[in-house]
């Protein structure tokens, strides 16, 4: 009977032992599973992982071109949001209060100027694109047309008063001190003027295609993306034009604090590539000229 017994309990304990293993078994299998799903979601999670870019920008062409990116950069895992502005005070005071990532509406020099009048704290963080500037006039057809005293109106941004001056000095309507350099110039650096011309230089540059409307006996230096959205071509419709050479190129300008900023970096990575670069190309058709530098 005693011998029974401990077969009996000998049997149990050998059936207990195999049930703990099982079980052992069984969770080992449960906890490597469970770590694969965990593993698996914080894959999915990083996979999933956003930057958002707020850029503000003028809306032709800078906002359009910044569309047309858009898609690209979802791939890259940077998702754009964009601010439209119609004036170009605003995007650099968003910059600087933190309300904008970046903007993307102004050329070195005005970047420059802003820089040192008002003590922004910004950087470029790469060029994009040329807006080459256009002279426009309603009644003006040619540079021999243009009589003595002729008005000449020009933005109140003096970053611009160098480029519209040099474009003159080109067609030989007026000289500019040598010493001076061009981006530099002001109304005041001009030595030569044999046509008396007049300066205008109070108007907001939103304004200008309004002025070019009702002052038709003037020349009126408009700049592109404001001239493209008054319907006017600037290959075609400009009296005098700027060529692809001219050092006003548009740029990403973000502050000095994020100059390294990943997103930022592949931001103009993008803007530069092939396929944004023919779309400036061809819906612009010369008005806008992108850049690789």
């Amino acid at each position: 009977m005693k011998k029974l017994l401990t077969l009996l309990f000998a049997t149990l304990l050998l059936f207990a032992l195999a049930a703990c293993g099982t079980a052992n078994e069984e969770d080992k299998a449960a906890d490597s599973n469970n770590a694969g799903e965990t593993e698996e979601t914080e894959q999915g999670n990083e996979e999933k992982e956003v930057t958002e870019l707020v850029v503000g920008a003028t809306s032709t062409p800078h906002a359009e071109v910044l569309e047309k990116a858009k898609p690209i950069l979802k791939e890259k895992g940077i998702e754009l949001k964009i601010e439209i502005y119609q004036e170009y005070v605003f995007p650099n005071e968003d910059l600087a209060s933190g309300t904008l990532d970046a903007n993307y509406f102004q050329h070195i020099p005005y970047l420059e100027s802003q820089m040192a009048e008002k003590g922004f704290d910004f950087v470029n963080i790469g060029g994009i694109h040329i807006e080459p500037m256009g002279i426009y006039s309603q009644n003006i057809k040619s540079i021999d047309d243009i009589k003595e005293g002729t008005v000449v109106i020009m933005s109140n941004s003096v970053a611009d008063h160098g480029r519209v001056l040099s474009l003159l000095e080109r067609e030989g309507l007026i000289k500019i001190a040598e010493d001076v350099e061009a981006v530099d110039a002001t109304v005041k650096d001009i030595v030569e003027n044999p046509l008396n011309l007049e300066f205008d230089t109070d108007i907001d540059a939103g304004f200008l295609p309004e002025f070019y409307e009702r002052e038709t006996d003037a020349l009126v230096a408009i700049n592109t993306n404001y001239a493209i959205e008054a319907g006017l071509v600037p290959t075609e419709d400009a009296l005098i034009l700027e060529d692809s050479k001219s050092p006003y190129v548009n740029v990403i300008a973000a502050r000095a604090e994020d100059k390294d900023n990943e997103a930022l970096h592949t931001l103009v990575e993008v803007l530069r590539s092939e396929e944004i670069q023919t779309f400036i190309e061809e819906e612009y058709e010369g008005a806008v000229v992108p850049v690789s530098e």
